[in-house]
């Protein structure tokens, strides 16, 4: 599990024109299937390609998805969990998926900075 700065993929995502926007979709997509343990959600990549193809429909979809498994993550890491996934389904329905990935990459920065703090006996 990665930790990214926010700032910067956003920054990245508007330099590339979106671009960087689809890579960091799918590693999100990728590390929170990870670390919740779902893995009969579609990996990234498909995630993506389903969004493509349902012209945004499944990208709805997953924006809620995401949330529960990111509170499931949370749980597994020992945090505590609110449940986001109602914010992060209207977010993307007005259009806000660039927020929706920071807020989602946040969560799993903090998951990955308790894994590491684990570790290290903090």
């Amino acid at each position: 599990m990665t930790q990214r700065n926010i700032a910067v993929s956003i920054i990245l995502t508007i330099v590339t024109c979106g671009i960087y926007g689809i890579v960091w979709f799918v590693m999100l997509n990728d590390e929170i299937r990870n670390a919740s343990k779902d893995y009969g959600m579609p990996s990234g990549g498909v995630a993506f390609l389903l969004t493509i193809v349902t012209c945004g429909i499944y990208g709805i979809y997953w924006a809620y998805k995401m949330g529960k498994a990111i509170t499931i993550a949370k749980q597994e890491a020992g945090l505590p969990a609110t449940d986001n996934s109602v914010l992060y389904l209207v977010l993307q329905i007005f259009g806000f998926a660039i927020v929706n990935y920071a807020l989602m990459q946040n969560e799993m920065n903090n998951i990955a900075q308790k894994k590491w703090d684990d570790r290290k006996g903090k």
